[in-house]
């Protein structure tokens, strides 16, 4: 069972790097650093996309508009740390 959640907080560990990566390239696609007409960066852009969209489009829309600021990634984020904390803490070590 300890073997499960290692694999449930690896996978926890690596969507958020997949959510700092999103966010990044999305400032760097809006600031014209880097061309989406090239193919390699357009596949790796609707990747990010359809595997962060469906989490962040539900935190979108319960928050309030903040004048162009997306800041559900960080809010994802943390959720993201308080699940890995709470299984680290509460859950890992009451299984044996």
């Amino acid at each position: 069972m300890r073997a499960v959640l290692d694999i449930v907080i690896i996978v926890l560990d690596l969507y958020v790097w997949l959510l700092i990566i999103s966010a990044i390239l999305s400032w760097l696609i809006a600031f014209n650093v880097v061309n989406t007409r090239n193919q390699f960066v357009s596949a790796v852009a609707e990747f990010l996309y359809r595997i962060t969209e469906p989490v962040l489009a539900p935190i979108r829309n319960f928050m309030p508009n903040l004048g162009g600021i997306d800041i559900s990634p960080i809010i994802l984020i943390l959720i993201i740390m308080f699940i890995e904390r709470v299984i680290m803490y509460y859950i890992y070590p009451n299984v044996l």
